[in-house]
């Protein structure tokens, strides 16, 4: 019973004891030190914290010698790609005159600033969103009269040199009936199915086949063992081949696109909290997106590219949002990565 609660806590919960080796780790402290317990347990706090050495460790010493409890804030707790800053919690708990064990917990502060981020971003997106879905219907109506207009004119002109002039208002009045209609997407409600997403994944691989150049790879990172998810196969294709092909797009003459699967633990989505969830990742060796770009690279049309329409990725958040999910993004020269995080179970 007691393992079952504290399994279910956001805040991590390790157990040490009087020599500071692990006798016990929860669910969320095995999420956040990305190992399970049945590979930690016993090992030295000086193993385990050996990278955020020494305020751990000078911690726990001093809470075991001095046999009183310590909180510390905002510590760095460095892990296999990036830092988590980290709210310490340490009580010693005294057994007999002779042992003791110190309970520690740790509590992710890094959690709370994604949650407002998100937030923020996602009410941005959403207002950004909205504005362009009404500016595309005010521009429908009088499109659509300009076209009707020039095909009028067309079937009233005399000559064949004249009718050209006409030809092309018609043609760029489509190509813009053609924008209109992506900028306004679809508002068809997802149609859930049980799927497996690595058959979205090699389906978009084979949609963007034609697409690669020569030097252009795309490696695939598959954990097989992920249960199936609930979810539109055709919305989740679309999502996922709006990222890849920007990911593409971000080589310039030779690199590697990976697709890249996992399981996630107590996984928080949009403030919802799920015991698995899905992380999907492409992940691209390209230029990288620049830093003051980064915030608002799902903005419609907000694009890097002189003929990019800034609305593939805007797309690509509407359709996984519909999912419950959401998608983050992180770059670097050399390493860009577009997180996908769903829900495997509908709660």
């Amino acid at each position: 019973m007691h393992k079952r609660l504290l399994d279910n806590l956001n805040t991590a919960v390790l157990l040490f004891d009087s020599m500071l080796c692990l006798r016990y780790m929860n669910t969320a402290a095995e999420v956040l030190f990305a190992d399970s317990a049945r590979q930690l347990m016993g090992i030295p706090a000086k193993r385990l914290f050996k990278s955020s050495a020494p305020a751990f460790l000078s911690n726990l010493t001093h809470c075991r010698d001095a046999i009183e409890p310590l909180i510390d804030y905002a510590l760095e707790l460095h892990r296999v790609n990036h830092s988590v800053f980290v709210n310490v919690s340490i009580t010693p708990l005294e057994l007999d005159a002779n042992e003791m064990e110190l309970l520690v917990e740790l509590l992710p502060i890094d959690n709370r600033l994604r949650i407002s981020q998100e937030e923020q971003q996602l009410a941005q997106q959403n207002a950004a969103r909205l504005m362009v879905r009404s500016l595309a219907h005010e521009i429908k109506n009088p499109l659509s009269g300009l076209r009707g207009a020039a095909q009028l004119l067309d079937f009233e002109l005399p000559t064949p040199e004249f009718k050209e002039y006409t030809s092309v208002i018609i043609a760029e009045a489509d190509r813009l009936q053609d924008l209109v209609n992506r900028m306004l997407g679809s508002d068809e409600l997802p149609n859930k199915k049980e799927l497996n997403i690595h058959e979205v994944l090699e389906r978009v691989r084979y949609l963007v086949k034609a697409e690669l150049s020569e030097n252009v790879q795309i490696r695939c990172d598959y954990d097989p063992s992920i249960p199936p998810i609930l979810g539109d196969k055709n919305q989740l294709i679309q999502a996922v081949l709006n990222i890849v092909r920007n990911a593409i797009q971000a080589i310039s003459e030779q690199g590697i696109v990976t697709l890249k699967t996992r399981v996630l633990r107590q996984a928080i989505i949009e403030r919802r909290r799920y015991k698995l969830a899905l992380r999907c990742e492409i992940i691209d060796n390209g230029i990288g997106i620049e830093p003051e770009m980064l915030n608002k690279i799902f903005y419609p049309m907000i694009t890097g590219r002189a003929e990019g329409t800034g609305l593939g990725l805007s797309i690509a958040q509407t359709l996984i949002s519909r999912h419950n999910g959401i998608i983050e993004c992180s770059s670097e020269k050399g390493r860009t990565v577009f997180s996908i995080t769903l829900p495997l179970f509908e709660s």
